[in-house]
């Protein structure tokens, strides 16, 4: 999938979503400088370990790149890649709480600061959790769940994933087996704590800005919620014209490789000028 950025070497890419480094060790092998973006400090640790040649790593946002760049003296690049959501190395660490599937403190922040998801089941309104849920989780039964979670609370905190994995699997009707019914109120609670799908649209409109003529911008999107939103902007875009017509997805060979490829979308574009700049136009 980074193909799409056409690294070569001389171009300098923005890993705006650095994880596990898998994706900045590519770029670098084709001869890129990176410079990689996380608010994870254990994603920033690990990366700062493996000492990577042409590799710059930045603690914080990537809807914050303009002034993470600025920072370095970086105001122009090649290219930008964004693997939205939570990383396999996250997901697979019981203690951030991103997994229902395990016993751990019910937190899921990735910048390990702020509101966690123990805060917002605890704290929040019925209707507010059911709103989120809903939005974020796209989930029909958001009311009665919020109202199970309520309903929980009020007899004592709920404090660990597995606690609010099965009071949502007993709130939820019906449920036998097949996908468990927890997953997309983990998935709501996860964006919301994070601000992900506003970390996205700043992140995009940043990455417009940073990229150089010819620039390529990849998004890797594991939801409809994250695709559609790079989808609208692309389209409304003056400046990016779209790589792909369809997103492209996961080969069968990458699948069985990352069975977590296999809900991958990627949309890529490139940077041209705007109508009023191109070549033989007057402004």
């Amino acid at each position: 999938m980074v193909g799409a950025l056409a690294p070569a070497p001389g171009r300098v890419i923005v890993d705006g979503t650095l994880g596990g480094a898998g994706h900045t060790r590519l770029l670098l092998e084709a001869g890129a400088r990176v410079i990689g973006i996380d608010q994870d400090p254990y994603a920033l640790n690990r990366a700062r370990t493996l000492e990577l040649p042409n590799l710059t790593v930045l603690e914080g946002n990537y809807r914050d790149m303009r002034e993470l760049l600025s920072g370095i003296g970086v105001t122009r690049v090649d290219g930008v890649l964004l693997d939205i959501g939570v990383s396999s190395f996250q997901l697979d660490d019981a203690e951030r709480g991103f997994s229902y599937h395990t016993e751990a403190p019910l937190d899921m922040r990735m910048s390990r600061s702020g509101e966690s998801a123990a805060d917002v089941v605890n704290s929040y309104p019925e209707e507010e959790l059911a709103a989120i849920i809903y939005e974020y989780g796209e989930d029909r039964h958001s009311r009665r769940i919020a109202r199970a979670i309520v309903a929980a609370r009020e007899k004592a905190p709920i404090t660990t994933t597995v606690q609010l994995a099965e009071l949502i699997k007993r709130a939820y009707p019906g449920f036998s087996k097949g996908i468990h019914p927890a997953r997309r109120t983990f998935q709501a609670l996860r964006i919301h704590v994070n601000d992900e799908l506003g970390a996205l649209r700043d992140g995009l409109e940043a990455a417009e800005t940073l990229l150089a003529p010819g620039g390529r911008l990849a998004v890797i999107s594991f939801h409809s919620l994250e695709d559609r939103i790079v989808k609208r902007f692309l389209r409304g875009s003056p400046t990016l014209k779209p790589l792909t017509k369809r997103p492209v997805e996961a080969s069968e060979a990458e699948q069985a490789g990352n069975p977590r490829a296999r809900s991958a979308k990627l949309r890529a574009a490139e940077k041209v000028p705007p109508p009023h700049e191109a070549p033989g136009v007057t402004p």
